[in-house]
């Protein structure tokens, strides 16, 4: 017998028709707004309760979107014309795209930690991340024993301590 989480798991790896066009739906709404937004619920609710998200206050979600393919690299203190081979475009970052959206979710929110993150839906421009983040002076997230060693890493996105920034390192 399955679990709920199962069900819901299945559902994402073979989605049916209905499902697909609620996603569609979504998606038309999500390109239009903010890199990085405040959501109330999960969208993938089996992935962020395995990665640590609970329904209780001190958690908060954020949605972040990011553009699919190569990076491109900032010319900085040039004048004049751009050096033909100066490489700025089709630019590969040693960061992986999970990991730039974690960091996206930590400055826009600086008080809140980032747990994990996981991919939530991507088409063929765009990519979004959900990522779990934990308010470390929340009275619930001190007292639970299983959460509060949050309260010890600040700033765990930018210094690539999430799982997302190990992988890129290399640590994983």
């Amino acid at each position: 017998m399955k679990s709920f989480y199962k069900h819901v798991h299945d559902a994402w790896k073979k989605p049916k028709e209905n499902i697909g066009d609620i996603v569609k739906k979504r998606l038309v709404e999500w390109r239009e707004g903010h890199t990085v937004e405040r959501i109330e619920k999960p969208t993938r609710l089996d992935r962020a309760r395995s990665l640590g998200y609970k329904a209780k206050k001190g958690y908060v979600l954020a949605r972040v979107k990011l553009k699919k393919g190569g990076r491109h690299r900032r010319l900085y203190g040039r004048r004049g014309r751009k050096p033909v081979k100066s490489g700025l475009t089709r630019f590969t970052p040693k960061k992986g795209l999970r990991w730039i959206a974690e960091e996206k979710a930590n400055r826009k929110f600086p008080n809140l930690e980032v747990l994990n993150s996981y991919l939530a839906v991507d088409d063929g421009v765009n990519k979004w991340f959900e990522c779990i983040l934990v308010d470390p002076n929340d009275p619930n997230i001190k007292s639970d024993k299983k959460i509060n060693w949050v309260i010890n890493q600040r700033k765990r996105a930018l210094h690539g301590l999430t799982s997302a920034g190990k992988k890129a390192r290399g640590l994983r």
